[in-house]
């Protein structure tokens, strides 16, 4: 991440966590103690820092497929469905086939990425053929992979006690490992720690050491221009919305079958949604984001611990959360808006482009 934007990162989570100190104040709380439990709910032994890493892990992913968009010049809003549709075929791979362990995780971590590259390829063909907006399309997709889910679990997968949730996957079809279990005292953290750094090293050598991740910014950047230069605009498109989709079905793999080893219906996952705030903190930048899936953990996971020790409401680490994302925002707009007049002022230094005054010239 760039110094300055790892900075304003910074700035916006100090900003966010003094909205909150207010808060807690105006509610009759002592931040201190607040924000104590809070991290500590996160942090303070080695369980809880385990439980912090799997719960920021799917985060890191869906930040990553979000980022990825973004880089590329598109809005990924798709990540929940994309998540719960490779979610749902790794869950289906799982219960169907009875391989060993060695054989079968890959197996399911596979269809859990082709699930949502898949899932993710729909939104970008109808934006490269017919220029249908990604947020538009990607949102009917997120609906229609609830549906799916929503009746295909009771159908084939019903779990033995409820039909709102699937079977459970076996051991061997999971991401679970107990070694690592027992390091972090117990705790639910699994393999998927290990893949979602992979993708992180992965999208950052795409971006900035491939001619792919050269065209796929350019597209983003100016898409007429990439056009011009013959860049393929359409095929770039098409595979910017997979790669996004292929990381947030990996996120749903991981979530399904290693975070748990159920799916339940009629739930759309927030982590989806959340990977867009996740993108925003991390500026797009792999690295980034990965770091600001870390601290979402953090705050996910104490939040709980806040409320069972002070009792701050958890709907208060929402709202600092909601704050950060905010000032997050509120800079990138405002860099935005700056370059645009530094570089109209660059362009126009004296102001005699206008019509006016080339009529007084004249």
């Amino acid at each position: 991440m760039e110094k300055n934007q790892g900075l304003k990162a910074i700035m916006a989570i100090i900003l966010g966590l003094i909205a909150g100190a207010i808060l807690m104040l105006i509610m009759g709380f002592n931040p201190m103690e607040g924000y104590e439990y809070l991290f500590k709910g996160g942090l303070k032994n080695l369980e809880r820092i385990g439980n912090t890493i799997a719960t920021a892990t799917p985060l890191v992913l869906t930040g990553l497929s979000v980022a990825f968009a973004f880089k590329t010049g598109l809005f990924n809003i798709g990540a929940p469905g994309q998540m719960l549709f490779g979610g749902f075929c790794s869950i289906a791979v799982g219960l169907s086939l009875d391989l060993p362990k060695l054989i079968l995780v890959p197996i399911v971590v596979l269809a859990g990425i082709l699930g949502g590259a898949i899932w993710a390829t729909v939104p970008g063909l109808l934006k490269a053929k017919f220029n249908v907006h990604e947020v538009v399309s990607s949102i009917m997709m997120n609906w229609v992979a609830y549906w799916i889910v929503y009746y295909n679990i009771p159908r084939y997968f019903k779990g033995e006690f409820l039909e709102t949730e699937s079977k459970m996957l076996a051991d061997s079809a999971t991401l679970k490992a107990s070694w690592l279990s027992n390091i972090f005292q117990g705790s639910y953290i699994n393999l998927g720690i290990f893949l979602a750094i992979i993708a992180v090293f992965i999208v950052w050598f795409i971006l900035n050491k491939t001619v792919l991740g050269y065209e796929l910014k350019a597209v983003g950047f100016n898409r007429f221009g990439a056009e011009y230069a013959g860049m393929p605009v359409n095929r770039n498109i098409i595979i910017s919305m997979m790669i996004a989709g292929a990381l947030s079905g990996l996120a749903g793999a991981i979530q399904y079958t290693g975070n748990s080893n159920i799916m339940q219906i009629g739930v759309m996952p927030s982590q989806g949604f959340d990977g867009i705030a996740v993108a925003l903190l991390g500026a797009s930048n792999p690295i980034g984001v990965f770091f600001s899936a870390l601290f979402f953990g953090v705050l996910y996971v104490g939040k709980g611990f806040m409320n069972a020790a002070v009792k701050v409401p958890p709907e208060l680490a929402d709202t600092i959360m909601a704050t950060i994302i905010y000032f997050s925002a509120t800079s990138m707009i405002m860099d935005k808006v700056i370059k645009k007049f530094k570089k109209s002022k660059k362009d126009n230094p004296k102001g005699k482009n206008s019509s006016s005054e080339r009529v007084v010239e004249k």
